[in-house]
């Protein structure tokens, strides 16, 4: 643990020297003022792009966009959810078309059983059928009037019931309708709310009979066309978190590539300032970077996924989640520091690398081979070989001299 702790002060030292030094030496404050304001300005032109990048390939709703409403059809157990489909394409949209302006400016096509289901909605949306869905909606808001009117009367004619019994006189009545003709009123406004409820059905009727209609039932109740979409959106849905983060990565990859490429070319040729912003571009791409990783592996859903599960095992005893959260959380911080430390930064690979192309160990600036000491970090290069005490390479396993292998690679 003390060689992890120390492995990881020596990258946060190394990190934060690299952020504010141009050739070891510090910039002055105001320079560094003017970095980070270039830095947030980048960073959240790189975060305006990934978010433009990820909605460029069509969704699995733009490209299936009849697939909520078929399912949701096919789900109801209500008798009238024919009429309730159809009353839906009465609408001023032309729904092949509003489909295919999805296409537009992104990347990917509507699948085609949606285009033609599109294209039996427009045929239903017809002066007919307008008309028709008109006159229910008139009759719908007599009944509405007529059962409001009612329940006005019924309140007056409970009150007036009650006057009634106890012997009051009319005239001392609060009420101006009389029981009598109250009744007679409720009765005439039934009668009319039944027949305008008949003249809606008759009219519902008439719509789902019409030939349009009949055609746009038949094809929405196959079988073997609604199995298709329905597996085709789940498979796109299962694939669209993965093609969203392909997308990001080419965003970002080559500005992370080219922002490489220059520090080290800069680092070697001893242009400064050039290494300085070529290093902060390194790191605000590589921000983005990992927290699209972290998105796409979906860590709140996995994390969601525990406490669900731990819900249901515990009951009330939610509290007990945050021991699991106290133990989990190390334990992934534990592995991603092993991660770092065995593969992204594991000092014995850079020292390979590093003494290979006659650079420094620490700094990776370039060097003269019998230098012991780095002339841009001070950092010196060597260690005592533990068999022949001559001087070898720090972190590399065996002795240039004598071959032998070492116990400790540092000194």
């Amino acid at each position: 643990m003390a060689r992890i702790s120390r492995l990881i002060r020596q990258f946060f030292s190394n990190f934060f020297r690299k952020s504010r030094t141009i050739s070891n030496e510090p910039v002055n404050k105001l320079s560094l003022i003017v970095i980070v304001v270039i830095d947030i300005f980048i960073l959240i032109n790189v975060f305006t792009g990934l978010n433009d990048i990820s909605t460029w390939p069509m969704t699995p709703a733009q490209t299936y966009p009849c697939y909520y409403e078929w399912n949701n059809y096919r789900t109801q157990t209500d008798q009238d959810k024919d009429y309730k489909i159809i009353s839906n394409s009465l609408v001023s949209t032309t729904f092949k078309q509003s489909y295919q302006q999805a296409e537009e400016r992104h990347l990917g096509k509507v699948f085609t059983t949606c285009l033609t289901y599109g294209e039996h909605k427009d045929k239903i949306k017809n002066p007919q059928n307008e008309q028709a869905q008109i006159t229910i909606n008139q009759k719908d808001s007599k009944i509405s009037n007529l059962r409001r009117s009612n329940n006005t009367i019924r309140e007056q004619y409970d009150s007036t019931l009650l006057e009634k019994i106890a012997g009051q006189s009319r005239e001392r009545s609060i009420n101006q309708v009389s029981a009598e003709k109250a009744k007679q009123e409720l009765e005439r406004n039934n009668r009319n709310i039944s027949r305008l409820q008949q003249e809606i059905d008759n009219l519902k009727k008439e719509i789902i009979s019409r030939p349009e209609s009949v055609s746009f039932l038949a094809f929405i109740n196959d079988e073997g066309k609604f199995n298709t979409i329905r597996k085709k959106y789940q498979q796109a849905s299962l694939w669209y978190p993965s093609v969203q983060f392909a997308f990001q990565s080419v965003f970002l990859l080559p500005l992370i590539f080219i922002a490489l490429s220059v520090h080290k070319f800069t680092q070697r040729r001893g242009y400064g300032l050039i290494a300085l912003m070529s290093w902060h571009l390194l790191v605000i791409f590589l921000i983005p970077l990992i927290v699209k990783i972290f998105d796409f592996l979906q860590f709140d859903a996995i994390f969601e996924f525990i406490f669900d599960i731990i819900s249901a095992i515990v009951g009330s005893l939610i509290f007990l989640v945050s021991y699991v959260y106290i133990l989990l959380i190390p334990l992934i911080g534990f592995g991603i520091i092993k991660f770092f430390q065995k593969i992204v930064f594991n000092p014995k690979i850079q020292a390979a690398n590093r003494v290979k192309k006659l650079q420094c160990i620490n700094c990776a600036r370039k060097i003269k081979l019998d230098d012991h000491y780095c002339p841009h970090c001070g950092y010196y290069q060597y260690v005592e070989c533990q068999s022949c005490h001559n001087m070898t390479y720090k972190y590399l396993p065996y002795c240039k001299h004598c071959g032998a292998y070492q116990d400790s690679v540092v000194d």
